[in-house]
């Protein structure tokens, strides 16, 4: 079969090697190699495949969880009369307690303190927990607090890319559970997001059921021109996938420009794969990957044995040889040179905006109506000026001035010559005399200390100062919501004014309510970007024809006069970033910190549950578990308890950010003694299931048919008209012993894949979801909580069905699972007579053997016990 195998892809033969590796007749079989084999035949019939993961990567929020299962699984097994100490991970786990960093500090030189003390305050018990994990459980490696962001120490420092484990050498592959995770992918090994649930069934040993991806051939020639940086590349080439339509599929770069491509550019383009819908984007490994395992402190030993490995196996690429046409399942090609300065917003990634076109943009934005590119602001209030008083100077905001610019997120702060680029920019604005205005909140948050070493180095670091960009923390932040609260004076101004107030970031996702609540703009942006918008406080700017500002000779001074050339980086990248930075930061890591350190930790393998405990609880998944399993559950006169429109995302199913004052949420916490300030994020209390479910549906920009234009988290409960939280809702159908389901639109479950977002609605009592389609790993988890997806036939719809959400719903399904079949037709019938059929979205075998448990972890314990 050489001569096969010569033509696939790289990103499948990935695939193949775990497929022969793992094949023994039950969870991968003889049939499934076969079909990776004739990939080019089987991928565009959807063929589903098992794949076993080399490891999986998981991050303090989702790591919480898994461990809490971890534990709670190990009670349910003893309370079963099984022996608890079965239950530990099967595939080597790295969890990096990345813990997101709340900009509580910003601009001042001992921000970086402030806010981790004030983080190991609020997160004491959570890492203590971790810690316990770390000890109770083998083949679990914890990187410790402050280390850095999970994607960047991942590429820096845990990629292995060739294991080699007793003996036995094979290719890493990764599963994390944060979608980012594709980041690895420029780094040549397979990684993708997976939602909590199933990275938790794949470390636990569970083969991953998906399906045979169909693989894009991205040919890249050229190179950048002067100026233009990695970020303006990575928002066209996420624009232009978009276009094409990548979900479920792999992206494969090859070309004769991927040798002008250094690693951390390939590593900011993979980690935008979920913005651009792709499961990958991959970097097959080659020579620029090579020089880049040895930058960052791997032994010449290990890289000469991944070398070897991967070239002995057809793995690997050398561009000094001629290159075979390989086979995709279709072409895109991108000349580097044609890519132009740009950015993208004002509310979604693939919204990309060419500079010399931003102003043009920002006032038809202004014009349009309500939606992804409108604000529908008034043409006589377009131009108004709020003045206000900052600190007993005056200021002044407009639409479009920027509040927020954050250097921020794994995506970029991992590139050296973006992050270096952005401190020239900061340092030539300093030498012309221009400053950035102080109620500006800026922030500077590099995913690993490696920046920090090489910004000291360069000497460039107090040009970043100058302008407010002060270091406040390794770690994410502005990216998923925690930017911190704004100044009480811009905020005012803000709110009392309804001004459209722009945040800049460096950062991938800039989805409506998500990087602050009061920035209506988000605009993604290369760091020396992000700089440049901040010193001109506005986007409403074309930077080739108006000034920035004027500088200290009372000359206009313009983007071109503060804008490094891609030399001047260049050689600033060759004599600051350096091996040993890399080495000596992560030797530091295994160190642990004094905070870490000092932790103390029970020697118990159960856990002991607190009771009082607002941050870890043991869930109720497995109260009245029985060996048994319980067979598929009826659905019947079933009330609808949210109806939905198009794209609900999952950080509108789970919020990730702050919980709101009046939430069911705050209420519990209230009720449990937590002060206000003390609540923390959503994200932090993911090992709290009593705060996720109350935190479910709770985002305050959720759209509900029901509330008739209303936006915000309520609903109406059907048989009393009455309007409640949707907790309060939820709970009060279970009462009353009904069912729930949900009615949504298109895109159901998009964004970052959040086990929550399947848990909280399970918690909620919802048994189903109908959609007109579902987001890939969102489906996957409502499987492994129980609930049964459902997609309208093609063509029909909530609205083209008539269903108003009021009626009863009941969902005839067989009880026997034996009698269901991945993907079948199923009718759903209404209390008022309407009939309609569905597509049953459980997609594979294993996939209904999850039902019949009733998810994936009862399923996992009941075959855990059964082992010996």
């Amino acid at each position: 079969g050489k001569t096969v195998t010569y033509k696939l892809p790289y990103s499948i033969r990935i695939l193949l090697e775990s497929a022969i590796r793992n094949c023994d007749g039950f969870q991968v079989t003889k049939n499934d190699v076969e079909k990776i084999i004739d990939w080019e035949n089987t991928s565009p019939k959807l063929a589903e495949i098992p794949f076993k993961p080399a490891r999986v990567l998981l991050q303090d929020f989702t790591g919480v969880p898994a461990v809490v299962d971890l534990a709670a699984m190990r009670d349910a097994l003893a309370k079963l009369g099984s022996d608890a100490n079965k239950i530990n991970p099967l595939v080597p786990v790295d969890l990096v307690i990345d813990h997101s960093v709340q900009v509580d500090v910003a601009r001042s030189s001992n921000a970086l303190q402030s806010n981790m003390e004030l983080e190991f305050t609020r997160n004491r018990e959570r890492f203590g927990f971790l810690k316990w994990g770390s000890t109770a459980f083998q083949n679990m490696l914890v990187v410790p607090p402050g280390s850095g962001i999970v994607h960047q120490v991942n590429l820096e420092y845990l990629g292995r890319v060739v294991f080699n484990t007793d003996g036995i050498m094979y290719p890493d592959s990764v599963v994390g559970t944060d979608s980012h995770t594709t980041m690895i992918d420029g780094l040549g090994v397979a990684g993708w997001g997976v939602g909590g649930i199933e990275a938790e069934a794949t470390m636990l040993g569970q083969p991953m059921s998906m399906v045979l991806p169909g693989v894009v051939g991205f040919k890249l020639t050229g190179k950048l021109r002067n100026g233009v940086t990695a970020t303006d590349l990575v928002l066209t080439v996420t624009q232009m996938l978009r276009k094409h339509g990548v979900v479920g599929k792999f992206v494969e770069f090859h070309g004769e420009g991927m040798g002008k491509l250094s690693l951390a550019d390939r590593a900011t383009i993979a980690n935008m794969s979920p913005e651009y819908g792709a499961t990958m984007g991959f970097f097959p490994v080659d020579h620029v990957t090579l020089d880049y395992l040895r930058l960052t402190g791997r032994s010449d030993e290990t890289v000469s044995m991944i070398e070897a490995y991967l070239r002995a196996n057809n793995m690997f690429v050398d561009y000094n040889e001629p290159q075979l046409e390989r086979v995709y399942s279709s072409y895109l090609a991108l000349d580097l040179d044609e890519v132009e300065p740009c950015i993208s917003g004002p509310k979604r990634p693939h919204d990309r905006v060419t500079l010399k076109d931003m102003k043009s943009d920002w006032h038809a934005c202004l014009d349009n109506k309500v939606g992804f590119k409108g604000f529908a602001v008034p043409k006589e209030q377009q131009d108004k000026v709020v003045k206000f008083d900052f600190n007993g100077q005056p200021a002044e905001l407009k639409h479009g001035s920027v509040v927020i610019a954050a250097i921020t997120s794994c995506t970029n702060t991992s590139n050296p010559s973006v992050m270096l680029g952005a401190a020239l920019v900061a340092k030539k604005a300093c030498e012309l005399g221009l400053e950035v205005k102080p109620w500006v909140k800026t922030s500077l948050a590099p995913g690993s200390g490696v920046v920090t070493k090489y910004l000291l180095k360069s000497g460039l670091q107090e040009y970043f100062n100058k302008q407010g960009f002060h270091l406040v923390g390794y770690g994410c932040t502005t990216c998923i919501g925690n930017s911190g609260e704004l100044h009480e004076s811009v905020s005012a101004a803000i709110t009392e004014n309804d001004v459209v107030a722009a945040a800049v970031l460096s950062g991938n996702r800039n989805f409506e309510g998500r990087v602050h609540p009061l920035t209506r703009a988000n605009y993604l942006a290369s760091p020396p970007l992000v700089v440049a918008y901040a010193l001109a406080g506005t986007v409403d700017i074309d930077f080739e024809k108006e000034p920035i500002g004027v500088g200290k000779d009372g000359k206009e001074v313009f983007f071109r006069d503060i804008w490094p050339t891609t030399e001047e980086i260049a050689e600033v990248v060759q004599s600051s970033v350096l091996p040993d930075m890399f080495k000596s930061t992560y030797e530091a890591i295994t160190k642990g910190n004094p905070m870490w350190n000092e932790l103390p930790v029970p020697e118990a393998s159960l856990y002991s549950w607190d009771s009082n405990s607002t941050y870890i609880h043991e869930p109720p998944y497995f109260k009245d578990m029985t060996m048994s399993p319980p067979g598929p559950h009826a659905v019947k006169n079933a009330y609808c308890l949210l109806n939905f429109g198009d794209s609900i995302t999952t950080d509108h199913i789970s919020p990730a950010g702050s919980i709101h004052r009046d939430s069911p949420a705050a209420k519990y916490l209230l009720e449990r003694g937590v002060d206000r300030k003390d609540f923390n994020s959503y994200g932090s209390r993911r090992g709290n299931d009593e705060v996720m479910a109350r935190g479910t549906f709770a985002n305050i920009r959720i759209v509900n048919k029901f509330l008739g234009g209303e936006v915000g988290p309520k609903t109406i409960h059907v048989p009393t008209g009455e309007k409640l939280s949707v907790f309060d809702a939820a709970t009060k159908y279970k009462s009353e012993g009904h069912d729930t389901i949900i009615l949504a639109g298109a895109e159901y479950g998009s964004g970052s894949s959040r086990d929550w977002a399947a848990k909280g609605p399970m918690l909620l009592g919802v048994k189903a979801v109908i959609s007109k389609s579902f987001e890939r790993i969102h489906r996957s988890n409502l499987v492994g909580m129980g609930i049964i997806p459902l997609c309208f036939k093609a063509g029909e719809d909530a609205d083209s069905l008539g269903l108003t959400g009021h009626e009863r719903y009941t969902i005839n399904l067989p009880t026997d699972v034996s009698e269901i079949r991945p993907g079948q037709d199923v009718t759903i019938t209404t209390d008022n007579d309407k009939s309609f059929t569905c597509i049953l979205r459980f997609d594979t075998e294993v996939e209904l053997a999850y039902y019949n448990h009733g998810g994936i972890l009862p399923y996992v314990i009941r075959n855990m016990a059964a082992a010996q």
